[in-house]
């Protein structure tokens, strides 16, 4: 099987690691010339996964059209901004047999659109769409520590064989049928991710960040039913793995973000100082917007929203959390 990998960020370079080590020949895109210059030069991606070395069997390239002609299966990595860009830039070298793979975790802040389906409105032959998800950081990925992830796509066939694909000794990967949940686990995880920084931030307590984690996984899975998806695979690796791991993680930049708002930081500087992309602010406003076009309850994405774009102080958005009118804990287990 030919595989490229389309973005050298730091999990699109821990994949072709993995892949590169199960003996595939791989091709990994690099935006920047100086980076691959780099990474040409000591097959190590410094900027943005360092200490890891790729295999000989990893070729990279800044030409795009390289990377993606006659592959079998394609590995979109790029932040989800980027998707139709390059959606648009592949669509000639996509043919109805190649697989695209979707690893990215995000919404499109124009649209509202889950991710395959800024693919599928953008490639014109009926390639298969599979996304890639779960409690997946790349820092540990790219060192083969004991990972789990789940893939989904329409058709099963697709997901057993990209499931096939990525299976390894040390990543273990599951299969979904439901895309819509799988996508909206991985993206909106990203926007709780940024409270439970703002929790630390702010010198809240574990029980703090347990209440948050808890009701902000219940209404992710309100949204998602709302929006088709089904609300047992916001209890799998997509809703309370990913969660878990992105709002309680040294790695997690989502998480990251918070803390700094939360020790009163703002955003524009948090920003300036980071390399890689925190998909969870885009997906906020999404969420929020989301929220309002599905009639979904969401206090706290929209208190995150409040503090991110309405200037709210983090303190005061406490407030309207914890003084919000009373109410059951689970909507389908009530006193009569």
């Amino acid at each position: 099987m030919n595989i490229s990998i389309i973005g050298a960020g730091s999990w699109g370079t821990a994949l072709s690691l993995l892949l590169g080590q199960k003996g595939f020949p791989v091709t990994l895109w690099v935006r920047r010339n100086d980076l691959l210059q780099k990474i040409l030069q000591k097959r190590e991606n410094e900027d943005y996964l360092p200490g890891v070395f790729l295999p000989q069997n990893v070729s990279v390239t800044c030409n795009l059209a390289d990377a993606a002609k006659r592959k079998d299966l394609l590995i979109l990595a790029v932040p989800s901004h980027a998707t139709e860009e390059i959606c648009k830039n592949i669509n000639p070298f996509i043919n109805d047999n190649t697989i695209l793979v979707n690893v990215a975790k995000g919404l499109e802040e124009k649209t509202l659109k889950r991710i395959s389906q800024i693919i599928r409105d953008n490639i014109s032959a009926g390639c298969k769409i599979a996304v890639l998800s779960g409690p997946n950081h790349a820092e540990e990925v790219g060192r083969f520590i004991p990972t789990a992830s789940v893939v989904a796509s329409l058709e099963e066939d697709t997901a057993k064989k990209v499931q096939d694909t990525f299976m390894s000794p040390y990543f273990r990967v599951y299969t979904n049928p439901d895309i819509i949940g799988v996508e909206l686990g991985g993206a909106l995880k990203n926007v709780i991710a940024i409270g439970a920084g703002l929790c630390e931030g702010l010198g809240y307590g574990d029980n703090t960040k347990a209440a948050l984690l808890t009701r902000g996984l219940a209404e992710i899975t309100r949204l998602g039913i709302a929006m088709g998806a089904r609300s047992r695979t916001f209890s799998g690796l997509t809703g309370v793995g990913d969660l878990f791991v992105t709002c309680t993680s040294s790695h997690s930049r989502n998480r990251f973000v918070g803390l700094m708002l939360g020790k009163g930081k703002n955003l524009e500087e948090i920003l300036s100082s980071m390399k890689m992309v925190a998909e969870g602010i885009k997906s906020t406003r999404a969420a929020y917007q989301l929220s309002l076009e599905y009639g979904v309850n969401m206090p706290v994405s929209t208190e995150v929203y409040n503090i991110l774009f309405r200037g709210v102080n983090p303190r005061e958005a406490t407030r309207n959390l914890m003084r919000r009118e009373k109410t059951i804990e689970i909507e389908d287990i009530a006193f009569d």
